[in-house]
C-alpha cells in the first residue's frame, strides 16, 4: 500500500512539473506572437510573466529590450540588455542593440571592447561589424596636435 501511494506520489508530482514546464514555454510563445502582431503591452505583460517563471530565458529579457526600445526607456532597454548577455553571452541580437546604444552615447571605451566582443561571436549578424567600425571612427577621440 506504502509503495503504491509512493508511486502515485511521484507520478503526480512528474506531471505537475511537466504542465508547468509547458504553461512557462507558452508563455513565450503566446508573447512573442503578440510581439509581432505589435500588441506591444501585451507582450510585455507575457514575457514579464514568462521571465517569472523563467528567469533564464535571455530571449524573453531581449524581447523586454527590445519593447523597452520602441517607447524609448533607455534605462529598462539596457538593463534587458545586460541581463540578457548575463545569462548568453554570444547572443549577437543583445551585443548589437547594446553596441547601438554605447555607440549613441558615445562611449568609446565600451564600444571598442564590445565591439570586439562580438566580432568574436558573430555569426549571423557579421555584416554590422563594418557598420560598426565606421561609428567608431566618428566617435574615436582624436590628437589635437
Amino acid at each position: 500500500m506504502i509503495k503504491n501511494f509512493k508511486i502515485l506520489f511521484v507520478v503526480m508530482l512528474f506531471l505537475n512539473l511537466y504542465q508547468e514546464v509547458l504553461a512557462n514555454n507558452n508563455f513565450f510563445k503566446e508573447a512573442k506572437k503578440k510581439f509581432n502582431e505589435k500588441k506591444i503591452e501585451d507582450s510585455k505583460f507575457l514575457f514579464q510573466r514568462d521571465i517569472v517563471y523563467n528567469q533564464k530565458n535571455a530571449e524573453s529579457y531581449l524581447y523586454l529590450a527590445k519593447i523597452y526600445k520602441k517607447e524609448e526607456n533607455q534605462k529598462k532597454e539596457l538593463k534587458n540588455l545586460n541581463t540578457a548577455l548575463l545569462l548568453e553571452p554570444k547572443n549577437e541580437e543583445a551585443m548589437q542593440m547594446l553596441i547601438e546604444i554605447k555607440l549613441e552615447n558615445s562611449d568609446y571605451s565600451k564600444v571598442k571592447e564590445l565591439i570586439k566582443n562580438f566580432k568574436s561571436i558573430c555569426k549571423n549578424l557579421c555584416g554590422k561589424t563594418k557598420l560598426f567600425d565606421e561609428k567608431l571612427k566618428n566617435i574615436e577621440p582624436k590628437n589635437d596636435t
